[in-house]
């Protein structure tokens, strides 16, 4: 799903769509929560490192 771009500098234009196990995924919620910091925060970070390392 494409948004259309506001203008605002940073924002996000699309969405990646994953299915895993509601217990891994309420498990990973939870720690990112103890460690304060958010899911899509973690998830985006570990999509831009893995393309510094990899890409």
């Amino acid at each position: 799903m494409v948004k259309k771009d506001t203008g605002k500098a940073g924002k996000k234009d699309s969405q990646l769509i994953l299915r895993l196990d509601k217990e891994e995924r309420d498990e990973f919620i939870k720690l990112c929560k103890k460690m304060d910091t958010s899911a899509a925060r973690e998830i985006r970070a570990f999509i831009r490192k893995f393309l510094k390392d990899n890409g």
